[in-house]
């Protein structure tokens, strides 16, 4: 049925014929995207056009206009009907009854609906004091009755916008800002909100609000694609939701895909952020050029009572060869050439990353446009500029992304393109692959003081994750990346090893540290064997600490950053030759003692509780300790059992394990008996630490076997059931043989849920195998746990013991 057939149907049966032909028009195969909101639109029109003439017969000076989104044509499967019934201030009877015989069968359809009725005088008057009325206004557009009275409110309300500009921007300026706060960049976010978020539809109707207003216009190319885009994934999630909703929650972005005919939720969310970065990048740019005429205005009568009246000449300030500030943006100078000078683009954002300042728009665009490519290897200086720009800053990243607008940073390293506006699915991750980069050598660059290559830092940090571009392990497909990347931009061979280096072992300080025993020797050996030098050891600790401030602040801690630390210190040490090949025991302290004694005395378990802290940073300058979380000291007669039970006490008290420790202590001489020294750091998951005395007890009773640990928290699971979300993947165990020479390591992938530690030590229990050392680490929805573990006479597991033992916690988990 063709779209006047559908209007006819409308037209002939009433309310019912236009829900009819309504929905036909949705499930339509054949027609998405603006056609179909182009039809939807014209169909609704017909529709109220015949509402209208069956109650305004016989009227005169009445007449009914769609605003917003409506307005525009932009109507969605679930999008509102922003409608005005505009009079002239006849008969309000007759214009109330009007009323009625519109609204009610919109409402009778459960349509939603925004509606007003106004004179013109009155819609003015709203406008003035309500932004959003005014915006709303800007997209008048007649469905049906007066066509003057329409047209006389279309040139009043564009003529107020323009007259009221220059203080109305800034209102609405500010009022974006505000909402880009609450509401996230839409480029980056998992969840976004289409409309809200910084990047969405609101912005992209600003913008032709701001062209309206004479005083700027955007950068039009890519905008209206950008906007389409947005518009056609909406229709697609209110089809696939049955609700009006512009949230592209992560359990429907399968059905939105595929309702939109694309590969998978990756290929959506990418496409969704090009085009929320396309316009986030305009809204920059005309926001800078308001701001700019708003400025010229205002100085513009003093300007010329001090120059008699003379024409103001623009000053323009050298920042580099071929590069001047001019109006507070970078542009090129008059005599620059970059059709020969490859150097430029680089040295343009160098230049502006280092003084604050944006890249004017039509520089990058000469830039991109006239710019040849640099040659292979590049000269010294493209490479001096790079690391210029990297280094440069919290700037370096709006200059970056005035390269990428315009296709440069991807003709500077193809390689880019694989990571641009990838999406990552870990909620540690807050950003995508190509900004998690850039915020790396944002972060990074604060540490060049700290290693004695800076240089190698920086790319380091630009490469460390370009792999995720690739299948496989994202850090061996990069290692090969970032050698063939050092050679193409200049470096030699020796330093394009360190950087292969730097992107293939990035994650193994902080994955050694936090799920590694450090007093074992083999965990020291396997870094210092991976770094080789203390060079590269110096840079993987810098970039391990930029990397993991970059990704998000679940990533990093005081605590994570002590044990990186104490890694680095034990492979600088035997780097250098200072430590021996074997450990030597730790000596306990005074405390550890005390409890160990009181719990030989009593024969049951002692505890103590209290906050670690380390001194504060050089640049702290508060002076006071940083807290690393609380210490959970615990001495227990030797007996099986003893980590599940404080695994799962610590569960029912709702507090979550940072690093746990177990290990038989000797005892002064003279007291008899054997005892298990349990050292670990907690944090309560919300409102304060329960007391000691309350811990013990119901430690005591699981020991004993009469606190039913997995009962109550099974009870606890009922009465809060966990929300519907995405399924997780299910967990992996795997046994790393060559770890330790000491123990055999399980290593322990997850879901992290409350109780998880409690059911993997109850599992090792059973395969009474004994737990030497257990090392835990939550990233986000994410646990990985370490385990050294030993048979009966302290040995490490035979092979395939150590197998069966991985099968039967993979079932458990699973299970």
């Amino acid at each position: 049925m063709t779209s006047t057939d559908m209007r006819k149907e409308a037209d002939d049966s009433g309310p019912s014929g236009y829900a009819a032909a309504r929905l036909r028009l949705l499930t339509e195969g054949a027609r998405s995207g603006p056609p179909r909101r182009t039809a939807l639109a014209e169909l609704t029109d017909e529709w109220l056009t015949g509402l209208f003439a069956a109650g305004a017969e016989g009227m005169r000076g009445v007449s009914l206009v769609a605003v917003g989104g409506y307005g525009r044509g932009e109507l969605s499967p679930r999008s509102d009907l922003d409608l005005l019934l505009l009079h002239d201030g006849g008969d309000a009877d007759a214009v109330a009854a009007l009323a009625d015989r519109i609204w009610y069968p919109v409402w009778d359809l459960g349509l939603a609906l925004d509606h007003s009725v106004r004179t013109p005088a009155e819609a003015r008057k709203t406008a003035g004091e309500d932004l959003k009325v005014q915006l709303g206004l800007l997209d008048a557009r007649h469905i049906a009755g007066d066509l003057g009275l329409t047209a006389s409110l279309r040139t009043a309300v564009l003529a107020d916008w323009r007259n009221q500009a220059p203080k109305r921007l800034p209102e609405l300026l500010e009022l974006s800002t505000e909402r880009a706060e609450r509401q996230g960049e839409l480029q980056y976010l998992l969840e976004p909100d289409l409309k809200e978020a910084r990047g969405g539809l609101r912005d992209a109707t600003i913008l032709r609000a701001v062209a309206a207003s004479w005083l700027a216009d955007a950068p039009r190319e890519g905008l209206d694609d950008a906007r389409r885009r947005l518009l056609d994934v909406r229709d697609a999630l209110h089809l696939a939701t049955g609700r009006a909703t512009d949230r592209l929650a992560l359990q429907e972005q399968d059905q939105v895909a595929a309702e939109m005919g694309l590969l998978d939720a990756d290929t959506l969310l990418r496409q969704v952020y090009e085009a929320a970065r396309v316009i986030s990048y305009a809204s920059d740019v005309t926001w800078r050029e308001v701001q700019r005429v708003l400025r010229s205005r205002a100085m513009r009568p003093r300007l010329r009572a001090m120059l008699g009246g003379g024409k103001q000449t623009a000053e323009r300030s050298p920042l580099a060869e071929g590069v001047v500030e001019q109006d507070g943006e970078v542009v090129l100078a008059r005599a620059a050439r970059p059709e020969r000078d490859p150097v430029l683009p680089l040295r343009a954002a160098a230049a502006a990353a280092q003084a604050g300042l944006p890249l004017s728009l039509h520089a990058v665009r000469r830039l991109a446009s006239t710019t040849r490519p640099l040659p292979t290897p590049w000269p010294a200086e493209a490479r001096e500029q790079l690391v210029t720009l990297l280094g440069s800053g919290r700037p370096t990243v709006e200059v970056w992304e005035a390269l990428e607008a315009e296709g440069l940073i991807t003709r500077l390293l193809p390689d880019w393109e694989r990571v641009r506006c990838r999406p990552q699915r870990n909620a540690v991750h807050i950003w995508t692959v190509d900004r998690h980069l850039i915020e790396t050598a944002v972060r990074a660059s604060e540490f060049t003081r700290r290693v004695h290559r800076p240089d190698l830092l920086l790319v380091a940090a630009l490469l460390h994750d370009i792999g995720k571009g690739w299948p496989g392990d994202h850090s061996v497909a990069g290692e090969i990346i970032a050698r063939d990347v050092a050679a193409r931009i200049g470096f030699d061979r020796e330093d394009a090893a360190v950087l292969a280096t730097l992107v293939r072992h990035h994650l193994l300080l902080v994955d050694t540290a936090t799920r590694r025993d450090l007093e074992d020797p083999a965990t020291v050996r396997s870094v210092a064997d991976a770094v080789r030098t203390q060079g590269t050891l110096e840079l993987l600790h810098a970039l391990t600490e930029a990397d993991a401030l970059a990704t998000g602040p679940a990533a990093w801690s005081t605590w994570r950053g002590s044990l990186v630390a104490d890694l680095v210190k034990r492979v600088s040490a035997l780097l250098a030759g200072d430590i021996p090949e074997e450990p030597e025991a730790a000596a306990p302290t005074a405390e550890q003692e005390r409890l160990a004694i009181e719990s030989v005395a009593t024969g049951s378990p002692v505890l103590a509780l209290r906050a670690q802290t380390e001194p504060p940073a050089d640049d702290q300058p508060s002076g006071d300790p940083e807290p690393l979380g609380v210490e959970l000291l615990i001495a227990v007669p030797d007996q099986p059992g003893v980590l599940p039970a404080v695994a799962g006490v610590l569960a029912m008290h709702r507090l979550t394990v940072r690093t746990a420790e177990l290990r038989a202590m000797d005892l002064p001489d003279g007291v008899e008996g054997s005892v298990l020294l349990l050292n670990w750091r907690v944090a309560a998951e919300y409102g304060s630490l329960p007391q000691a005395a309350r811990l013990r007890a119901d430690l005591v009773r699981a020991l004993e076997g009469t606190l039913d640990i997995a009962g109550r928290l099974a009870e606890r699971d009922a009465a809060y059931p966990r929300r519907r979300g995405v399924v997780a993947p299910p967990a992996r165990v795997t046994v790393h043989p060559a770890a330790s020479r000491l123990a055999t390591v399980i290593e322990v992938r997850a879901q992290d849920a409350p109780g998880l530690l409690f059911r993997i030590g109850r599992a090792l229990e059973d395969a009474r195998v004994q737990v030497r050392s257990a090392h835990v680490s939550t990233l986000g929805a994410n646990a990985v746990d370490a385990f050294y573990v030993t048979g009966a006479k302290g040995d490490p597991l035979p092979r395939e013991e150590a197998a069966a033992v991985a099968r039967k916690l993979e079932e458990t988990l699973r299970g």
